[in-house]
């Protein structure tokens, strides 16, 4: 591969900061306080909605009687003020500034752009991504592959010379069918299933694993 252009689009909750469990809290606490339930499964059916789907979801699903759009607003203004300070997964800034130097980066997330925005202007990450796509775009959420071709779009990236940093099923889901390579690192508190595991091409145990090497080696893997 040397020489030649190669991309890498990571994903944001739960693969560079730790945010899955920010989302379950507010979404329990939201859910509960307004007379809904909560289901062992909640979280994990979740996982990749967009905005428009979980908030149905917990109108439709869980018994929320509040409107969609209101569950939306609230919950999101829930997780942006817990996220003024975000919890970076170990390995996450030294991750971006080495694959940066060596590919072009995108975001690819599931959250609102709200959130979103609100990661990038905290951390500083805004220098490493050259495009930032929130799954609220795209017509489809998580595991469909909108938002990933989104960001093959904006960057002009071939799907053959990209590769995907995921952490959860629906991702992988996703950026597989988008045709990238995925790298997972498997989210500790909702780990993918061994089904989703298996559309990878390489699984490591953690963001500092992460090098230029190991995209290359995936990105020319048969």
């Amino acid at each position: 591969m040397s020489g030649e252009a190669a991309w890498v689009v990571f994903d944001l909750d739960g693969t560079l900061i730790e945010s899955e469990q920010i989302w379950r809290d507010v979404r329990h606490e939201f859910v509960i306080a307004n007379g809904g339930r909560w289901p062992a499964s909640t979280e994990a059916a979740m996982i990749g909605m967009r905005t428009v789907e979980w908030a149905k979801y917990i109108h439709d699903q869980l018994g929320v009687a509040l409107a969609p759009g209101t569950i939306a607003e609230r919950i999101i203004q829930g997780v942006v003020e817990r996220l003024q300070d975000p919890p970076l997964l170990p390995g996450a800034d030294a991750a971006l500034e080495r694959l940066g130097n060596s590919f072009r980066l995108g975001l690819a997330s599931s959250a609102s752009l709200p959130v979103v925005q609100t990661v990038l202007a905290k951390t500083g990450w805004n220098k490493y991504f050259a495009v930032v796509v929130s799954a609220d775009e795209v017509p489809r959420g998580k595991p469909a592959p909108d938002v990933y071709l989104r960001a093959l779009a904006l960057l002009d990236a071939d799907p053959s010379r990209t590769a995907a940093v995921e952490d959860s099923a629906n991702g992988i889901r996703s950026a597989h069918a988008a045709r990238l390579a995925v790298v997972a690192i498997p989210n500790h508190a909702f780990p993918p299933d061994a089904e989703a595991l298996e559309l990878t091409s390489r699984v490591l145990p953690n963001l500092d694993a992460l090098g230029v090497a190991v995209v290359r080696e995936v990105l020319v893997a048969p």
